[in-house]
């Protein structure tokens, strides 16, 4: 990120997101456990605030790298049947760029 390549911030953050929707929980839709006794529903407390996630293996990780990484390929490949060269180029740089955080 230090040397400022536009494509590369973007597939890493592109990738960083997909992790955490990853990590998200569903909710399931029932009645929260702790409220607080000035406002229904509310939750107080240290952590109060924060989201459950779901903790995720190596296997997960990379399971998602490549997801991320076979969908810029075939963008790419979209984009050279549409014409469009650059597009298609950029998205190749995208991909390469995730792939090179996959351990061989």
């Amino acid at each position: 990120m230090k040397a400022r390549r536009p494509e590369a911030v973007s597939a890493l953050r592109s990738a960083l997101a997909a992790v955490d929707n990853a990590e998200a929980v569903e909710d399931d839709g029932g009645p929260v456990e702790e409220t607080s006794a000035h406002v229904a529903g509310a939750r107080e407390g240290v952590g109060s605030t924060e989201a459950r996630r779901r903790a995720l293996s190596d296997d997960d990780l990379r399971a998602i790298l490549r997801a991320e990484v076979e969908e810029r390929v075939a963008d790419a490949d979209r984009y050279e049947a549409a014409g469009q060269a650059e597009a298609a180029r950029r998205r190749r740089d995208e991909a390469a760029v995730i792939g090179a955080h996959l351990a061989p």
